[in-house]
């Protein structure tokens, strides 16, 4: 038994195998921002896969220990939210921040469930159908219910170095996290196969999934249109435990007016919800307020952009809204043109199972945590010369939603409030999903948010202006607005990718199964006495 031999025996072990099994998932958050350690993450699932064949008998739950450890080492931010800023007792806090991991490990326990099942070669099980379930799954668990993606595979490939990054804008976020999964599967069949020849194949594959991403990054699908404008992105870095006090309104109207009126960039854009006031109240507690703001941007040649709540048409129910105060007018001060927030954060924005969870809402300081839907496919705000597609927050952890707005826009534009999460990762995590957002859109992304990561990134995917995090400033810097389609938005998304990755596995979940059943039946055909209705003939004396 060679030294390689010895080893795997050894992670075989029980006592040595589960503590393995967990800090492979620890890890996972090594390879995500802010440390973009891309490289890592085919390596920790390749490990995975290898431990789960060295202990065939818990596979399927050694999947789920690794996502459910994986998932609450990435989110642990959601203690932050639940128990630090919204008040929430740790007997109630600590259940709900491991419910959502809990929830989200069922998907790679799934994969190898049903990779198990299907009954194919193990080139076929690992190298082909074992990626495949697990791209379909990570498709599942950002579309069940109201979705959540964060977290995929695919997003820990989209760095400054990373060659896989270059498919996003030809299959969006999916395909990374298949072509990963891919590279992970081949890897394992690399290092442990029977012959050279076996292992050429897979190895041939990792390199041409390389070198055809490093070929894809060279590649422009979208161009520049030939404006450009200067843009300032308003940091307020108002503490959320503040934020909806209404003693300290003032304060944060003051300071937000104040940084408006020293920008004289084309385009000046203030965070998600950055006066915390419906906006039809503001009368209310300072009047004209919003007209001084309208007048300061128009004074400095500025087209302002503002995250505020507001009542919908009818005051039966309120939107988070993004309103283009660039045209405005005192007397018409309904007649603002807005973008309003569709895709809801649950728990957050809306309340799911209201019955249920709303005595846990008395126990938190969460105002406005039942907002309306904006609709899909908003148009985009028109500023100064840019024809902007605004989207809120969790929003842009969703391309597909993204795709009809930014067809016809010319910048995107993020505004986000994550002062619920402080100095976690969870905004280096978000800024890295809105990085894929523009790879897969092919536009500059300008994001303004309350105390980070607020951020300019170029069409490639690059970080060109990053302000620092919890820190009271304007972040200025030039864009240009860019035209055209990636292949990826010409698909339409990324539902011509499943459906074909889900015909596939289907198929080949088949091929496993009814050969197998075609050989016991013929196994147990042959078992069976033969049977006829004509009299059976005597046998013959072969002595005779």
């Amino acid at each position: 038994m060679n030294w390689v031999a010895k080893f795997e025996d050894w992670c075989s072990r029980r006592y040595v195998y589960w503590p393995l099994v967990m800090l492979l998932a620890a890890a996972t958050p090594l390879a995500f921002a802010p440390y973009y350690h891309f490289w890592l993450m085919p390596l920790l699932l390749g490990a995975l896969i290898r431990l789960t064949e060295l202990r065939p008998q818990n596979s399927v739950f050694g999947a789920y220990c690794f996502g459910l450890v994986g998932y609450a080492a990435q989110f642990y931010w959601i203690h932050t939210a639940l128990h630090d800023i919204s008040g929430l007792p740790n007997l109630y806090a600590l259940p709900l921040t491991i419910l959502l991991p809990a929830y989200l490990a069922l998907y790679p326990a799934a994969c190898f469930w049903l990779m198990e099942k299907a009954r194919l070669p193990r080139g076929w099980r690992i190298g082909l159908l074992l990626p495949v379930l697990w791209a379909l799954a990570e498709f599942a668990r950002e579309r069940a219910i109201t979705g959540f993606g964060w977290g995929a595979l695919g997003y820990s490939q989209v760095a400054d170095l990373s060659p896989l990054a270059g498919y996003a804008p030809v299959g969006g976020v999916h395909l990374l996290t298949l072509l990963c999964a891919f590279c992970s599967s081949w890897l394992v069949l690399v290092l442990h196969n029977q012959s050279w020849k076996q292992r050429a194949l897979p190895l041939m594959l990792i390199v041409g999934v390389i070198a055809g991403g490093w070929q894809l990054r060279q590649v422009r699908f979208t161009e520049p249109d030939g404006s450009s404008a200067t843009v300032a992105l308003v940091q307020g870095n108002i503490a959320q435990t503040l934020k909806w006090d209404a003693a300290y309104l003032n304060e944060t109207m003051q300071s937000y007016y104040e940084q408006v009126a020293n920008s004289h960039a084309d385009i000046t854009i203030l965070p998600e919800t950055s006066i915390p006031v419906m906006r039809q109240d503001l009368q209310e507690y300072n009047p004209g307020i919003l007209d001084q703001f309208a007048y300061e941007a128009q004074r400095n040649g500025s087209a302002l952009a503002m995250g505020i709540a507001q009542y919908n048409q009818q005051r039966t129910g309120y939107l988070n809204a993004v309103i283009n105060l660039s045209n405005y007018h005192p007397d018409r001060p309904d007649d603002i043109p807005f973008y309003a927030k569709n895709h809801l954060v649950p728990f957050g924005e809306y309340k799911p199972l209201p019955a249920i969870t709303e005595p846990l809402y008395r126990m938190m300081n969460m105002p406005l945590a039942g907002f309306d839907r904006g609709g899909s496919a908003q148009a985009p705000l028109l500023l100064a010369n840019q024809r902007v597609a605004f989207n809120v927050c969790y929003e842009d952890g969703f391309g597909d939603e993204l795709i009809a707005s930014a067809k016809q826009a010319s910048l995107l534009a993020n505004v986000s409030n994550l002062g619920w999460f402080v100095r976690s990762n969870a905004i280096h995590q978000h800024l890295q999903i809105s990085q894929t957002r523009v790879l897969e859109l092919g536009r500059y992304m300008v994001r303004a948010t309350n105390t980070g990561a607020t951020a300019i990134i170029n069409p490639q995917g690059q970080v060109v202006k990053l302000a620092p995090p919890d820190t009271r400033t304007v972040l200025e810097g030039n864009i240009e607005g860019y035209r055209g389609e990636t292949p990826y938005m010409k698909m339409g998304g990324s539902l011509p990718l499943v459906c074909g990755l889900l015909c596939l596995a289907v198929l080949l979940m088949l091929a496993g199964y009814l050969p197998r059943r075609k050989l016991a039946s013929d196994t147990a055909e042959e078992r069976l006495p033969e049977t006829s209705s004509e009299p059976s003939a005597e046998p013959k004396d072969e002595g005779k």
